[in-house]
């Protein structure tokens, strides 16, 4: 058995400080989210890619590899999302047992309301304190990181 390769000082706390500035950063977006439009950050982070799709209709298992979820989790959610009329479920009209989520017009329009301030956001805590350098180096750096992941997590 070989030896681990520790972490050096500066290593550990690029490593610490990416772990907190992250989860720092999703909650004050969260926050922002929920204070300024009632939306969750679970509601925007499915309603982007919804938004997106054609006619704003996804299947279901495609919104679950879009944002990364297990299909139970994604499931709670969309049950959620429905209750308050942001999107409703349709049936599959390939696969009998797929199920398809559609935006709903309350759903387009609260997406519309919460996104201005969404992007100021995200300006504001991330983007407006990099230089036009910085962002790009960051750019290339996730992209790297990304592409060393493997690609099937199961």
């Amino acid at each position: 058995m070989t030896e681990p390769r520790w972490l050096d000082g500066t290593e550990a706390r690029v490593w610490r400080a990416y772990l907190e500035t992250q989860r720092d950063l999703l909650m004050t977006l969260s926050r922002q989210l929920t204070r300024d439009s009632g939306l969750s950050g679970a509601d925007y982070e499915l309603l982007v890619p919804i938004s997106e799709a054609p006619d704003g209709l996804i299947r279901a298992r495609d919104l679950a590899l879009a944002v990364n979820w297990e299909r139970s989790r994604l499931s709670h959610q969309i049950t959620r999302m429905e209750k308050r009329g942001l999107v409703a479920r349709e049936e599959c009209p390939e696969d009998a047992r797929g199920a398809m989520v559609r935006l709903t017009e309350q759903g387009r329009a609260a997406m519309r309301a919460a996104a201005p301030g969404h992007v100021a956001a995200v300006r504001q805590y991330f983007l407006d304190v990099l230089s036009p350098q910085e962002i790009e180096m960051l750019d290339a750096a996730l992209r790297r990181v990304a592409a060393g992941l493997p690609k099937d997590q199961d």
